[in-house]
């Protein structure tokens, strides 16, 4: 079976794991999200994977249907023998208030329930550690078996028979079957109903927040199910918010390009909890927040870094796991991401903008004062200073460097959002400081950027180049819809970097050569930029054209093939799942409309 990105994402905001269409858990990461692969067969190379994986395999298996418990990560996945015998496998993280508190173990759950017939399953638990370097070795009792991971044992705590899932042997399935791959301490409680609570208590848990979101009319199923994806990249202990659960998927076939996206990029998040204020799902931006917080503190008015690890970690350097071949054998796997070193100006005004709202939000439990007001400051000091100066770009060049218009203008976000915060707070001073620092960066850069022979806006402010970061401008109100500035930047952008219904980043050569996939979000930044403009119609087949790309689980990933339509890149991508978010709830019909 050649390994696919057509796979299912259960988690708790701690721990996630990723199914594939066989029901098998090929990657999951403990004890969170960047660390140690414990199920890694996505990434073994092998076909079909020995190792690193989770099965549960029902012998003479003819077909596989999967579905998420609606509104829910709980995954329900039904196999069936070609004799009608069939089996239906639950599989979930717990996640639920327990005695106050948010209980989120590093846990993974799975329920085996016959459904017809006298079904025959064989069980595979083959965990790997130390990047699929090293062998397993297990314990076992009579109710359970212990994996040494090295630093973490898990155990698996079951009412199955432990000596047939150690051989690998098949057995028959007469009565529901319980699996808790949890901390290694003995489990509390009968089996079956504990962990059948636990599904009913993580489901009115998931339900519950869900029914909290403001969703559109239309396409209600694809902004619940991003939204649901989107919690399950925080990591809700400290706030921070993941770019992708992987590491080392490809942006195409043998490109090289496999990086790891397990951390906190300081701009993804950003544009992930503006998506899901939109939905009104505060507690992400709220915890977030507070990882900002930290991070703003530690930099003391300097440096920023463009990327930091979920515990705020400031290093994240970059290595090579020898011991698993790759994505289809494709190589190299990274653990770790040197962008952290990288000079990333538009980090300033993605702290900014992300912090803006705490200062006029009365719901939060936590609004921003002075205090917070003059912390932020010395980010807009850093955006100031350095709004002119070249840097690595959103897309982190590795070689080279330029001013790009997209940070700049990122910077002058920064200065112009300090404005409208200070006016808040009645610091009228402050505020005038802040606008007149806005407005001259805004004229510098409506200077340098802007190409009279062209008629449109340059990437950087030395060259004459082409980026779909140019459509943000209008996102971050730099630019208006109207503004034959931008309806000229726009027209150039489509004609030089639309590929079909995709849209690529840039399309000339970076460290690695030519671009060949389309980058996901640059195609719903132009859905958008096509709606301002008026060009509903447009926006709206192209957005339903997306749509059809999407996984079984109604996910995308990073890229995408501009001619076969295969998915590439990290996944799922918090990106790809903003762009839906975002373009749904500005091209549907409001409720008004249906009342």
């Amino acid at each position: 079976m050649t390994p696919t990105l057509d796979l299912w994402p259960i988690g708790n905001c701690q721990v996630s794991a990723l199914v594939d269409r066989a029901g098998r858990f090929v990657w999951a990461c403990v004890p969170r999200v960047d660390g140690d692969p414990i199920f890694s067969a996505l990434l073994s190379g092998e076909m079909p994977a020995t190792r690193g994986l989770w099965a549960i395999d029902l012998e003479d298996c003819v077909s596989t249907e999967q579905h998420y418990l609606r509104n829910t990560p709980i995954l329900f996945t039904r196999h069936t023998d070609s004799g009608g015998n069939a089996i239906e496998v639950i599989d979930f993280c717990p996640r639920f208030d327990r005695l106050g508190r948010t209980y989120r173990p590093v846990a993974f759950v799975r329920i085996v329930r016959p459904v017809s017939g006298s079904p025959r399953i064989r069980i595979r638990l083959q965990p790997t550690r130390r990047w699929g370097d090293a062998e397993m070795h297990t314990t076992s009792g009579s109710n359970h078996i212990r994996y040494l991971l090295d630093e973490t044992v898990m155990r698996l705590s079951t009412n199955a028979p432990t000596g047939l899932i150690e051989e690998q042997r098949s057995f028959r399935v007469e009565r529901e079957l319980h699996f808790f791959l949890g901390p290694d301490e003995s489990f509390s409680g009968n089996i079956p109903a504990t962990i059948g609570q636990m599904l009913h208590d993580t489901t009115v848990e998931w339900q519950s927040w869900v029914r909290g979101l403001a969703t559109p009319l239309e396409w209600q199923d694809v902004v619940i199910r991003s939204a649901i994806t989107l919690k399950l990249c925080q990591h809700e202990e400290t706030g921070a918010i993941v770019a992708a659960l992987t590491t080392s998927i490809p942006e195409h076939s043998g490109s090289q390009r496999n990086w790891d996206y397990r951390y906190c990029w300081i701009r993804d998040a950003y544009y992930t909890v503006q998506a899901l204020n939109r939905l009104g799902a505060l507690d992400v931006l709220e915890a977030y927040l507070g990882y900002l917080r930290n991070i703003v503190d530690g930099a003391r008015g300097g440096h920023i870094q463009p990327l930091y690890g979920v515990l705020g970690e400031v290093t994240l350097e970059e290595r090579f796991a020898p011991g698993l071949a790759g994505y289809r054998g494709m190589g190299p796997v990274r653990v770790g991401n040197q962008a952290y070193e990288q000079v990333q100006h538009d980090a300033y005004g993605q702290i900014v903008l992300s912090n803006v709202q705490a200062f006029f939000d009365q719901r939060l439990f936590r609004m921003a004062g002075v205090e917070d007001f003059e912390a932020l400051e010395r980010v807009g000091e850093r955006a100031y200073a350095l709004y002119d100066k070249p840097d690595a770009g959103l897309w982190e060049l590795r070689t080279r460097q330029a001013v790009h218009t997209y940070s700049a203008a990122m910077c002058w976000a920064a200065c112009d959002r300090l404005a409208n915060a200070a006016a808040s707070l009645g610091l009228t001073e402050r505020s005038q400081f802040w606008q007149a620092r806005a407005d001259e960066m805004r004229a510098r850069i409506e200077g340098e950027a802007w190409r009279e022979e062209t008629q449109r806006l340059s990437a950087t402010f030395s060259g004459d180049d082409l980026d779909a970061s140019l459509i943000q401008l209008l996102e971050l109100r730099f630019l208006a819809p109207d503004d034959p500035r931008f309806r000229g930047t726009l027209a150039a952008v489509e004609e030089g970097l639309r590929r079909g219904s995709y849209m690529l980043r840039y399309a000339t050569e970076d460290d690695f050569g030519l671009p060949e996939t389309a980058f996901n979000f640059c195609t719903f930044w132009l859905i958008e930029a096509l709606y301002f403009t008026g060009r509903h119609s447009d926006a709206r087949l192209l957005f339903e054209e997306m749509l059809t790309r999407r996984t079984g689980a109604g996910l995308l990933s990073e890229d995408i093939d501009p001619v076969s339509g295969e998915l590439w890149g990290n996944y799922p991508q918090t990106y790809s799942l903003v762009g839906m978010i975002n373009c749904a709830t500005l091209l549907s019909k409001p409720w008004s409309s249906v009342r």
